[in-house]
């Protein structure tokens, strides 16, 4: 993550924090922070995971971490929206699921793909509780699972990779398969195609074949120099 995309997260927190205090009285005068302006970030730059490096990583992961590290590159979810997914918002015989996306706070209709598709199956053969993925060790959901993902890239000998990896490469595999950047706005959940457009420069691959899609015509139409047809005219 880049550093002003730290500080601004940070800088996020805070406002919401001093929002909350005077909305609950616990804080007198305004917001101190409320004007501060959030640093720029280059949200074209990112980060994503190749078939080798991803198998790396998951032959490196726990088995619980590496069940969603797959479930995360498959459905392009958040962290937080997989730890809060209920077994309430899963629909295995129609193939989908309808999180809540933690940023809009609207509801997600998403369907599954097989690897998606069969680690819910084999997460329900073991169900514990209201949550999909819960942590073995306290029965409960998981809050923070970054210490596990750097150990687990440092031993596949691997650098710059957080869950929002993931998310990247779910969305740039879309892309660069010919999928258009409406529908992968839908699947991640944008409220506008302004972020999902960070992905448009991913697809070369799949704008050359849909350019290569267009019937080529036998008839070649040649230009002719305006001074040419000046001087057959005279």
């Amino acid at each position: 993550m880049a550093p002003q995309v730290g500080l601004n997260r940070e800088l996020a927190l805070l406002k919401h924090m001093f929002n909350l205090a005077e909305r609950w009285d616990l804080h007198r005068g305004s917001n101190p922070v409320r004007r501060v302006r959030f640093l720029s970030e280059d949200n074209l730059q990112f980060h994503i995971l190749d078939e080798k490096d991803e198998c790396s990583l998951l032959s490196c992961a726990p088995p619980y971490l590496r069940e969603m590290i797959q479930f995360a590159v498959n459905t392009g979810l958040r962290s937080g929206e997989i730890f809060n997914l209920t077994w309430q918002e899963v629909d295995l015989d129609h193939r989908t699921i309808t999180p809540i996306v933690r940023k809009t706070r609207r509801r997600l209709e998403l369907p599954l793909n097989d690897t998606a598709h069969a680690i819910l199956v084999s997460r329900n053969a073991v169900q514990h509780g209201p949550y999909v993925f819960y942590n073995p060790e306290t029965g409960t959901r998981f809050k923070d699972v970054k210490l596990g993902l750097q150990a687990a890239v440092k031993r596949a000998g691997l650098r710059k990779i957080t869950w929002h990896t993931f998310r990247h490469t779910f969305a740039s595999r879309l892309t660069q398969d010919g999928v258009d950047l409406v529908t992968v706005q839908e699947l991640l959940g944008h409220s506008t195609i302004n972020v999902t457009m960070r992905y448009a420069h991913s697809n070369l691959e799949a704008k050359a074949r849909a350019v290569a899609r267009l019937r080529s015509s036998d008839k070649i139409v040649t230009i002719v120099p305006r001074t040419r047809q000046i001087a057959k005219i005279g």
